[in-house]
């Protein structure tokens, strides 16, 4: 990667990230182990990449060292490696290492030119499949998409995400026809095991390194195969691989077992797989008990290899037990309100509105401010040349004549109540005569202040701002400014727009002068203003690019400015890299600070003058830019409130928090609403768009059903001693629990509820019981107390 003579001249976006979490989990698994990675620029640019990064140093001393590898060879005689390397400012030196981990770059797949060739869709310079730049799902022919590192390397989360979104494309041109050829999955008829004595069999996962690196597996089966009612104990290498699933309904068949322990990872990941593995058995998928060794021992326990068994048998046995009390359970179902809220009107409410409007849903899309667009209004130009503007005003245009969308505009949520796939929401409209009803589009149209809508899905698409920096004499003095504002003064013609006249308090008492049109000689940029620090200790993605940006516009539009651009780390990943190659052609000069020694910016003789110390002359230098321009950072939206109504978690530096990072990047832990743009992190416009599209198609698999189940394990209210107290409503950490006014009870929500048991263990009449546990007998015994 990064390599013009192998020709590969991109960057592969994952490597930084991958080397950082390998040297961390060495360093878990060998503490004395020292690792160094050497590096030119650390790419940590995705959501919490930075503080993994920072944590990396910090608390694992990983030792990151930014230079040039000359050269890696074999010591005669010896099992080790020398490696040769230059130092950032021009030292050469080496290092002995038993192992050389090299981190190679990401190339397209060898047989994606036939491929394209055979669908006649295009590749591009890099050798990935074309694809549009906004939209980075659409190949150029109708019909065909693409999704995840076949167009461009990209990380996880991004795959995934583009997945959906391709996902939401198709599901858009086959609305028409949805559901036609689906065949429902036929399980064997469900054995009935109430008469029958509990037949327990308990399966032990390997998982390589995962959990047998610390939990002695084997001592785990040995001891609990002698348990009560235990009538089989296997260990297996991978639990959750094809041949063990198909192993368990053997198992189940053989030993006519009729209760299950599975012990591996994650039940929020696995555990839906194996309660289908056993009910394809005949069982009901609730006589399953899953026990998590992974999170709960290995992982947290890696240097107490003894006490991590121990306490793996000890939770074994403790599932065992419960095991023998589970009874069958069948899940409630209701129905679906087929119609979705996006929240935000930029280009990611946009593109989630038309996406699923075009998967045949209804939409009703609430903006805040009285024109729609987002920060997309103040982007002019993209680093690879595309019009932001133009597409702008065709996702609105398209919009704002779409039969299926009303958009309330000056509106803001007041109220959200109901649940996963019934939704109320309570729409308070400032200017309700500012609105332009749609023609095409049918009641409810916004006709007062207060609208309630019915819904089943949402989709949070409130987006971000630029921070508000009072740094380098921003807001003192006129020549310093954003990357924005000098963006809309290049598509202007007039770098210089202010005048000696418009000077701020640092130039109060000079002389009024004439505006100055005449091009500026010299720029200075810098990077990371206001991101990366205590206080924001995120990167704000963009910012690198950005500069770049408008540096390359400088120089094409002028040849003469001087163009500096004082950095930490340049983040050009992907195919951003070729353009940061282009400004270096160009002429623009990148000086490289450390956050210990930012630059200093005064003011003498009514120039600016800004100080830098450069690593690589290892001397402080002077620069007497006529503007400079501040790449401040990304800063997320007032969301306390909105996450209050939705009852959905926000990161502590205030973005919304998704339920899982790479595997549900779209999706909260609150089932029914989704996520998209830059309300999840700071991203780019097509990133946004793709988040968009797939948190819409997302949404579509919901609003797709005609009714939704619950989860089978719940509670039960004993009503007969309920005080309608509403202890347990408050407590419930689903929104399970709501009081029955008319009957002045607690009511449960099966939908909702996850059988936790909170309510059971704080309710003070002991009026509620959790399902699927011997409830028949606990019932009994209480109506016998009463």
């Amino acid at each position: 990667s990064r390599d013009l003579e192998c020709g590969n001249r991109y960057c592969s976006s994952v490597c930084c990230m991958s080397a950082t979490k390998e040297a961390v989990v060495a360093r878990e698994h060998e503490p004395d182990v020292d690792c160094h990675i050497y590096f030119m620029d650390i790419r940590a640019f995705g959501k919490e990449f930075d503080r993994y990064y920072e944590r990396a140093k910090d608390e694992y001393e990983v030792d990151y060292r930014r230079c040039r590898i000359s050269s890696v060879e074999e010591i005669r005689g010896r099992d080790d490696l020398l490696v040769r390397y230059e130092t950032e400012s021009g030292e050469l030196k080496e290092e002995i290492y038993p192992l050389v981990v090299l981190s190679t770059g990401l190339v397209p797949p060898a047989g994606i030119r036939k491929i394209g060739e055979t669908l006649g869709l295009e590749v591009n310079e890099h050798g990935f499949l074309k694809t549009d730049h906004f939209f980075r799902e659409k190949t150029g022919k109708e019909g065909i998409y693409a999704c995840g590192a076949l167009s461009e390397p990209k990380d996880i989360p991004t795959t995934v995400t583009e997945s959906s979104a391709a996902a939401a494309f198709a599901s858009g041109m086959l609305a028409e026809v949805r559901g036609s050829l689906i065949e429902e999955k036929v399980f064997p008829q469900e054995r009935d095991v109430s008469e029958e004595e509990p037949r327990i069999g308990v399966f032990v996962c390997h998982c390589g390194i995962n959990i047998a690196s610390v939990v002695n597996v084997e001592e785990v089966v040995r001891r609990i195969r002698d348990l009560p009612d235990v009538v089989y104990a296997e260990r297996n290498l991978y639990t959750c691989s094809q041949d063990t699933q198909a192993t368990i309904k053997e198992k189940i068949a053989e030993h006519r077992l009729n209760r299950v322990v599975i012990s591996s990872c994650t039940p929020r990941t696995h555990e839906p797989l194996f309660q289908d593995t056993i009910r394809e058995a005949g069982l009901n998928p609730f006589l399953l008990e899953f026990v998590n060794i992974r999170e709960h021992c290995s992982w947290v326990h890696q240097t107490q290899k003894e006490e991590a068994t121990q306490k793996a048998v000890e939770l074994v046995e403790m599932a065992v037990a419960k095991a023998r009390l589970l009874r069958p359970l069948h899940r409630s179902s209701s129905p679906v309100i087929k119609k979705g809220l996006v929240i935000g009107g930029g280009i990611s409410g946009i593109t989630a509105s038309l996406s699923l409007a075009q998967q045949g849903f209804e939409v009703y899309l609430v903006e805040r401010e009285g024109e729609l667009g987002g920060n997309l209004k103040d982007l002019h130009y993209t680093l690879e040349g595309d019009d932001p503007q133009k597409l702008l005003k065709e996702s609105i245009e398209a919009l704002e004549n779409h039969p299926k969308i009303h958009i309330y505009k000056n509106s803001q949520i007041r109220e959200i109540g109901g649940y996963l796939g019934n939704y109320e929401t309570t729409i308070e409209t400032a200017n309700p005569k500012s609105q332009i009803p749609n023609p095409k589009s049918q009641p409810p149209d916004p006709g007062g202040p207060i609208t309630q809508i019915e819904h089943g899905a949402i989709i949070i698409a409130t987006g971000a701002k630029e921070l508000e920096t009072q740094e380098y004499l921003y807001g003192q003095d006129v020549r310093v400014i954003t990357q924005r504002e000098l963006e809309r003064r290049i598509v202007h013609h007039d770098l210089l727009a202010v005048g000696m006249e418009e000077m701020g308090p640092a130039e109060t008492g000079k002389k009024k002068s004439k505006k100055r049109k005449s091009q500026p000689k010299s720029i200075v940029m810098i990077q990371c203003v206001g991101s990366r620090n205590e206080e924001r200790p995120y990167c704000s993605r963009v910012c690198c690019s950005e500069a770049i940006k408008n540096a390359i516009k400088i120089k094409e539009l002028n040849p003469g400015t001087d163009v500096f651009i004082l950095y930490r780390d340049i983040r050009t990943y992907g195919f951003k890299e070729v353009y940061y190659e282009k400004a270096r052609e160009l002429g623009v000069l990148f000086i490289r600070y450390d956050l210990e020694e930012k630059p200093e910016v005064r003011v003498e003789e009514d120039g600016l003058i800004v100080l830098v110390t450069d690593p690589v002359l290892g001397a402080r230098i002077a620069l007497d830019p006529d503007l400079l321009v501040l790449s401040v950072g990304i800063v997320p939206n007032k969301n306390e409130e909105l996450a209050k109504l939705l009852k959905v978690p926000l990161t502590q530096d205030g973005f919304f928090l998704e339920a899982h990072a790479k595997l549900r990047p779209l999706d909260f832990s609150t089932d029914g609403v989704y996520l998209c743009g830059l309300a999840h992190s700071p991203k780019f416009t097509n990133e946004c768009i793709s988040q968009a599209n797939g948190a819409a198609g997302r949404a579509a698999t919901l609003l797709a059903k005609d009714t939704v189940q619950g989860k089978g394990r719940t509670v039960e209210v004993k009503e007969r001693i309920c005080a309608g107290c509403g202890l347990c409503v408050t407590i419930c950490p689903y929104e399970a629990r709501e009081i029955d006014e008319e009957k002045g009870i607690a009511r449960i929500i099966e939908v909702l509820c996850q059988g936790c048991g909170t309510c059971v263990m704080y309710c003070p009449n002991k009026a509620t019981i959790q399902s699927g546990f011997g409830t028949k007998e606990l019932l009994s015994a209480v109506d016998a107390l009463v």
